[in-house]
This record gives C-alpha cells, structure tokens and sequence, in this order.
C-alpha cells in the first residue's frame, strides 16, 4: 500500500452558509513574464468541515482528499487564525441604543 503525500493549502474562510462546508479562498501570486510584475490570483474552494468550528474571515489550512460530492474535494485540516468576521452586538447593547 502506498502513502501519497497530499497536498495542502493556506486560505482564507469566505463563507460557512451551507451545512458542513465552507468556501475558502485562497491566494496565489506568480510573475509575469513579459512585465516581471508579480499578479494575484484568487481561486475559491468548497471545504467539508466536519465540525462546522471555522468562520468567516478564519485563516485556515485544508487537504485535499476523495472527492466528497461534485465540487469538494478538500477537507479543513486546522484553524490557524480566528478571523474578524461579523461582530454580533451583545442583547444589553442593544436594549441601551434602543432607550
């Protein structure tokens, strides 16, 4: 039995709408090769979360693995950074704003 490595990659989480999945986006940066500029590329994948634990603006590193459905095929791996998503105002707050 072989072991393949596979692969991995660092992005950030997009969106944790749907059941089990987010979209993740990750960044790649490569020269141009007339301008010698470098440009940034974006790709946006589906990533199964098993535990539903990561959110929006969480940098995190996912694996590739079996395909899962039609389009994912990558499972998260860990958290490496807790984001900045959507701040949800605490109830006291707004009862105050709202007197």
């Amino acid at each position: 039995m072989s072991t393949r490595k596979r692969g991995t990659l660092v992005g950030i989480v997009h969106s944790d709408k749907m059941n089990k999945t987010i979209t993740v986006d990750v960044e790649t940066r490569r020269m141009e090769r007339t301008y010698g500029k470098y440009v940034r590329s974006t790709r946006r994948i589906m990533v199964h979360d098993e535990r539903e634990e990561a959110g929006p603006g969480d940098r995190v590193e996912i694996e590739e693995t079996r395909p899962l459905s039609k389009r994912k095929s990558w499972r998260l791996l860990r958290i490496l950074d807790r984001g900045h998503g959507p701040q949800e105002v605490p109830a006291q707050a707004e009862e105050a704003s709202s007197s």
